[in-house]
C-alpha cells in the first residue's frame, strides 16, 4: 500500500478500493454459502456436519450482527460463508460486512503508513 501511495494514488482512494474488494469478496462467499449445502453429503466437503451444526447454532443465536465481526482474520471468512447459509437477505449482508471491512481499513490503513 505504501508503494502505490508513493506512486501517488490518494489514501482515501487505496482505503474505498481496499474496502471494496474485501465486500465483494464476502459477497461470493455469501454466494457459495446459498449453494453449499447441496453439496454436503459430498465425502470431499471440507467441514463436517457437527461443525457445520456448531456455525449454524451460533448464527441464529448471534444472527446478522454478528456479521460486524467479519473484519477478523480466520473467523471473518467462515462466518460470511455461515451468513450464506443461513440465506441472510443480501442487503443486510452487505450493509454490515461494509460497516465492518471499512472500518477495518480506516484504522489499519492509516496505522500501516504511520499517519497515526
Amino acid at each position: 500500500m505504501a508503494g502505490l501511495l508513493i506512486s501517488g494514488y490518494s489514501p482515501g482512494l487505496l482505503i474505498a478500493v481496499a474496502s471494496l474488494g474485501n465486500v465483494l469478496a464476502s459477497v461470493m462467499n455469501w454466494g457459495l454459502g446459498r449453494g453449499i449445502e447441496h453439496f454436503r453429503d459430498r465425502r470431499w466437503f471440507p467441514v463436517r456436519d457437527a461443525g457445520l451444526e456448531r456455525a449454524q447454532h451460533w448464527y441464529r443465536r448471534y444472527g446478522k450482527w454478528s456479521l460486524l465481526l467479519s473484519w477478523v482474520p480466520v473467523v471473518g471468512d467462515p462466518l460470511t460463508v455461515v451468513a450464506g447459509i443461513m440465506k441472510e437477505p443480501l442487503l443486510p449482508f452487505l450493509l454490515l460486512v461494509a460497516i465492518a471491512k471499512s472500518a477495518r481499513h480506516l484504522v489499519v490503513g492509516p496505522v500501516t503508513l504511520n499517519w497515526a
